[in-house]
């Protein structure tokens, strides 16, 4: 194998992930359960390929050579020149045979240096890229005549990383049946200050602390790293990979403290224990677990859209600009021209081959990126008062409830009196009566209780107030398109800033690009789901605003403009000017004005009254102490601080000047002016006239909205009175210091950053034009938007409805019951209530979806015996299907296993969470759904039944159904609407194999549900299982029946 062949087949290697053998998830699993063949394919199919094509070109100059040398030692021999011998003309022939051909070696060499230049400049760790070139026209960006043109390195593709597990990884190891914990723990890298992330070409490493590196807490292990661009020796003693490989020297330091310790001797056990591959017999579970980190957050970043059209045409590029020379072309010379021309179609050919294998695999990620994922589980969280009391001794006497209450809520700490019971264990139905604003949440009770209680609820979407979705944004974004298209009122999101420490991943020397696709890839999935008048805001610092601000100009939004948030608070200590702001992109389909929150007009007039009434009227003293207050209270705009005057009435105003606003001249009549009301002079008039009519100002004068001046000097001015109904336009600069962290802390809650509750409040009431609409947050951290949403119902009695999307694991730990707590109580204090009676009623719905992670982690690649017989009986019939069909047969059915919804409530899947792999449930009902866009107006519970021959029955096989727990009938309707108004009626069963029989029982269930429920209203009935319920339709009816497994799977690869 020559040295260019050696080179291109390690670059193919690792275009198809065959160097990441010992990763044991994600696509480098999956490409490893075929290595054999892709092996095979890169070391002999290709090469065999490349020889086959430059067959027909290449000269074979074996003889030709041979002879030129026999007749060169011939002339010698009898001391003649070769020119003046009869040999001449036969030495001539030879030699012009080989000048003017090429040896096949030298062809193929020239053939894998060549793919190898092209495929090297676009592959980079697990991504296909335009890499930087420091030569002019390199690449040809697609241009279609636009007058402005957004492009990026990586605008044509999906970015798929999730900081999930980015600054703390954590795994749980059993060493004697006793179990540890360990933490890989990101700590903020000091060298990363003013957003100096990357230091030219340099890659950051993950970088062990070079002290303080290891932290012990009971039966928890930290190890404590950085990551950032490797400087002194130091950092390469301590890189955790050196050259693609694990680094001894920081695997020793590691394992030295816990080594030598016989306090930590169970930790010693727990990271060597030995956990061996085929690639590599000595593998320890924290090499494992440091290879499965470090790759997951260094590698593959993005999945191209569309690589086999971008990597054709930038090959068809590349060939044209740089291998191609016309001038080889100007000659006479056919064999050389016809083995130029044949390197070239090897080129080609060879690297069309090699594109379309690449785009096979990019293909089948994009896929499973774009499938619509499982809801993994629901639950519901729900106050007492919107609960039955008829579930109240059930609720009394769980547990796990009153724990979670004691811990949210400190409920132990109620004390009774004559008229209400204290906390008690057990607790009591009388006690749950008195405080019907707990809420409780459906996690700590069986199936059989949330099913009966979520099935009590009418209209169960409609009641619904709020949902949680735990999952990556983009997929919950994904799932909800049908559901939500054209629903949302307003999305408000705070995304991370791409900054040092706002913990976003991004491929090295991508910086702004990485960051570009994932809001572009998110924003242009969310944009679907905004109404007609909604609004789009989006919290950003100076560092991507212009990147971010261009991107929203590309939607098209009829409105866009930037709000300032004045923090009042500058960075102290930094580079530079000392920064005290953030910006909020406001872009919007809603053309009018957008109205401020009046929080503030309220406070103004009832301060006033409040004056008034302690002064005993309107005085001076009354005017003066009224404007001493306005000027010295903290959070008053400019506009709010003009409002400093007290009428006699006792009625705020503000003077406005009174201005003819147009450019053209006013008539002659707005140049009358106002008498003084005290010394009959004539007061002056503006420059441009009055801006009212004389009639109009005869009234205002009339109504005693004209405030004159001490004398007639004085231009007079209109009194604008502030009422509670007064609406005031959001401004461009809202001022705001208050700490969202300190809020949060009052709730006994931790988070790294948040932002105040109050400019939330402010934006989203700006952005919303009724006390009524849905609010989303697909970037929700610790549940701001949430907690501002309530607190404005909580407020003016509004509707408002509030979608928020988190992927952290501080979902269950502070967004969630954050929420929660704010439903509770509106005050709070070192994590307790302050007061009992400011909760609000309300039901928030919580679910977890599949990640991308898991679809990747479910899928098997298998083979029929019948699929096997026919690959064996032709190579290149074998050729074509590994290289363009392999992965989407072969895994169809491990990525929708439609045998399973025979059982669909007993459909798993291999679910990750806290980075164990175990079965779980999956919610097919919950995620069916989604799928359809149903708005549930009943959800059912599942009932089983035993069958019995019924010899009355209308049909033939009719049976009698009763109930019976454990009976092999199951079955559960679901009723509800579609976006279109349509009336559905959603029926699951369990399948026993034996089609006459589950049918027969079918036709029971829904004759009994006919009576029951009326089924003649409804248009469409969706059923799993082949089924004639058609055939108990009535001549009045309508309704269709369609079967679930189809319209499941067509739904869920819709948008592949």
């Amino acid at each position: 194998m020559s040295e260019k062949l050696k080179r291109f087949t390690k670059l193919l290697k690792e275009m198809f992930e065959l160097e990441k053998a010992d990763l044991d998830f994600g696509i480098y699993r999956i490409m490893n359960l075929r290595k054999n063949e892709i092996n095979n394919f890169i070391e002999n199919t290709l090469s065999e390929d490349v020889k086959s094509i430059l067959s027909k070109y290449a000269t074979d100059n074996s003889h030709a050579s041979k002879r030129i040398e026999e007749i060169e030692k011939q002339c010698e021999s009898v001391g003649v020149k070769v020119e003046d011998s009869k040999l001449m003309e036969e030495y001539a022939e030879y030699k012009a045979r080989l000048s003017s051909g090429t040896g096949a070696a030298e062809l193929e060499s020239d053939v894998y240096s060549a793919l190898y230049n092209f495929f090297s400049r676009y592959y980079d760790e697990g991504d296909f890229i335009s890499k930087r070139r420091y030569k002019e026209g390199v690449y040809a960006i697609p241009y279609e005549g636009e007058e402005v043109k957004l492009y990026w390195a990586n605008h044509d593709q999906y970015y798929i990383k999730t900081s999930e597990n980015f600054r703390d990884y954590s795994f749980k190891v059993d060493v004697h049946g006793e179990k540890f914990i360990i933490h890989f723990k990101l700590v903020d890298a000091s060298t990363e200050q003013n957003n100096n992330k990357e230091n030219g070409d340099k890659k950051r490493e993950f970088i062990l602390l070079d002290e303080n590196f290891l932290e012990v807490q009971g039966n928890e292990l930290t190890f404590k790293f950085e990551y950032r661009v490797a400087g002194e020796e130091q950092d390469s003693i301590n890189k955790l990979r050196d050259n693609s490989k694990l680094n001894k020297s920081a695997l020793d330091k590691m394992i030295e403290p816990v080594s030598g310790n016989a306090d930590l001797k169970q930790f010693f056990l727990a990271l060597n224990m030995p956990v061996p591959t085929e690639k590599n017999n000595t593998l320890t579970v924290l090499e494992k677990h440091l290879e499965t980190y470090i790759s997951k957050n260094t590698f593959d970043y993005f999945i191209h859209k569309d690589l086999s059209r971008f990597l054709n045409r930038e090959l068809d590029f590349y060939i044209k600009s740089e291998v191609m020379n016309l001038d080889d072309l100007d000659t006479d010379n056919e064999i050389k021209v016809n083995t130029y021309l044949g390197k070239v179609k090897a080129i080609k050919q060879v690297g069309r081959t090699i594109i379309a294998f690449l785009a096979q695999i990019e293909e089948f990620q994009k896929k499973l990126w774009l499938k619509k994922k499982f809801v993994v589980d629901t639950n519901w969280s729900i106050t007492l008062n919107k609960i039955d009391e008829s579930f109240y001794s059930d609720i009394a006497t769980n547990d796990e409830q009153r724990q979670e209450w004691i811990e949210l809520f400190a409920i132990d700490e109620i004390e009774g009196n004559l008229m209400e019971n204290a906390y008690s264990n057990p607790l009591t139905v009388e006690f749950l009566q008195q405080n019907k604003n707990l809420v409780l949440d459906t996690k700590h009770f069986s199936a059989d209780f949330k099913e009966r209680l979520i099935s009590s609820i009418d209209d169960l979407d409609e009641e619904t107030n709020g949902l949680l979705i735990h999952s990556d944004n983009f997929q919950a974004l994904n799932l909800m398109q049908e559901k939500y298209k054209e629903k949302i009122s307003i999305i408000h999101i705070d995304p991370p800033y791409n900054t040092s420490s706002s913990g976003f991943l991004y491929k090295n020397n991508y910086v702004h690009s990485s960051w570009m696709t994932m809001m572009h890839n998110r924003i242009t999935i969310a944009v679907a789901l905004l109404s007609r008048e909604a609004s789009f805001q989006c919290h950003i610092d100076e560092y991507e605003y212009d990147s971010l601000y261009t991107i929203y100009k590309a939607f098209n939004f009829p409105y866009q403009g930037t709000v300032i948030w004045d923090k009042r608070n500058p960075m102290m200590g930094g580079r530079g000017i000392a920064v005290q702001h953030e910006y909020i992109i406001w872009a919007s389909y809603h053309l009018g004005q957008f109205i401020a929150k009046a929080e503030n007009i309220k406070k103004i007039v009832d301060k006033a009254a409040s004056i008034i009434s302690k002064n005993g009227g309107v005085y001076e003293k009354t005017r003066k102490e009224f404007s001493d207050w306005i000027r010295d209270y903290e959070g008053l705009t400019g506009g709010e601080r003009a409002y400093k005057y007290i009428a006699d009435d006792g009625r705020v105003y503000r003077h406005v000047a009174m201005t003819w606003p147009n450019p053209n001249p006013a008539p002659p009549q707005f140049f009358i002016p106002l008498i003084h009301p005290k010394n009959n002079q004539p007061c002056p008039v503006p420059a441009r006239g009055w801006s009212r009519t004389p009639g109009k100002m005869k009234e205002l004068l009339d109504k005693g909205e004209i405030v004159f001046g001490n004398d007639e000097t004085i231009q007079p001015q209109r009194k604008i009175y502030l009422s509670s109904e007064s609406n005031r336009p959001v401004s461009s600069v809202i001022q705001s210091g208050q700490k969202g962290k300190a809020e949060l802390e009052r709730l006994g809650l931790s988070f790294s950053y948040c932002h105040p509750v109050s400019l939330y409040e402010e934006t989203i009431y700006g952005g919303l034009h009724d006390l009524k609409g849905i609010v989303l947050d697909f970037f929700a951290g610790s549940g701001t938007t949430g907690h501002a949403v309530i607190n404005l119902n909580r407020e003016d009695e509004g509707n408002r409805k509030y979608i928020l999307v988190e992927m952290g694991n501080y979902f269950n730990t502070v967004t969630k019951p954050r929420i929660k707590k704010v439903i509770y109580s509106k005050d709070w204090k070192d994590g307790k209530p302050q007061n009992r009676n400011t909760g609000v009623s309300q039901i928030f719905k919580y679910v977890r979806l599949e990640s991308y992670e898991d679809t990747l982690n479910n899928i098997d690649l298998s083979r029929s015996p019948e699929q096997k017989k026919q690959l064996d009986l032709s190579n290149k019939f074998f050729n074509e299907y590994l290289v363009s069909y392999m992965l989407d047969i072969e895994s169809r059915d491990s990525l929708l296993n439609l045998d399973l919804f025979k059982t669909p409530f007993d459909y798993k899947m291999k679910i990750t969470e806290n980075n164990e792999t175990q079965e779980t449930a999956i919610d097919l009902v919950e995620t069916f759904n989604y799928l359809l866009g149903l708005t549930v107006t009943k959800q059912g519970i599942t009932i089983c039944f035993s069958s019995t021959p019924d010899a009355k029955g209308k049909y033939e096989n009719s049976v009698k159904l009763t109930e019976n727990k454990s009976g092999k009938y199951g079955f559960k309707a679901i009723e509800g609407l579609l976006p279109n108004g349509n009336k559905v009626l959603v029926i699951w069963r369990n399948l026993t194999g034996d089609l006459v029989a589950d049918n027969a029982a079918l036709d029971a269930f829904f004759m009994k549900y006919h009576t029951n429920v009326g089924t003649g209203d409804f248009d469409v009935i969706y059923v799993n299982g082949d089924n004639n319920l058609e055939n108990l339709r009535t001549e009045k009816e309508q309704w269709k029946v369609h079967l679930i497994e189809l319209e499941f799977k067509k739904r869920m690869f819709e948008e592949v």
